[in-house]
């Protein structure tokens, strides 16, 4: 929330979605911001991180509010960024996503800290209110 001339404005909960797949990426994207997000979208780990990382290493409080973010991505994957915040002293919320889960993969989002885990092809509207929960939307 912020004061614009007087009146309080909401400003809508912010998302960074990191998804190598365009088309996974603008669908879940264009799905999040019906739901009243405001959408960063990032094609790599690396990308998410070069967003964040500089904000909080200069103290700042991290620049979203949930990371939603594909496990399999090159270079830089879904634990690599988690492990990344967490490195940093981020405690934003992540939501994982991933083609190719098994129990090892839950258990490792688990004790990383993940707030969740969908195993694609999953019901988007799930997701939705997943990351309503953890950065509801004003109404």
């Amino acid at each position: 929330m912020h004061r614009k001339g007087g009146v309080v404005a909401w400003q809508r909960p912010r998302v960074l979605l990191a998804e190598d797949d365009s088309e996974m990426r603008r669908l879940v994207a264009g799905k999040l911001r019906q739901c009243g997000f405001d959408v960063v979208e990032a094609a790599t780990g690396a990308d998410v991180l070069a967003v964040v990382e500089p904000v909080l290493l200069d103290g700042a409080p991290c620049p979203v509010d949930v990371i939603v973010s594909d496990i399999r991505m090159p270079l830089v994957d879904g634990f690599d960024v988690l492990g990344g915040l967490r490195d940093c002293g981020c405690a934003t919320p992540v939501v994982l996503m991933t083609a190719f889960a098994d129990d090892d993969t839950h258990e490792r989002a688990s004790r990383q800290g993940a707030a969740a885990v969908f195993d694609k092809p999953f019901d988007i509207d799930d997701l939705c209110d997943v990351v309503c929960a953890l950065a509801p939307v004003a109404k």
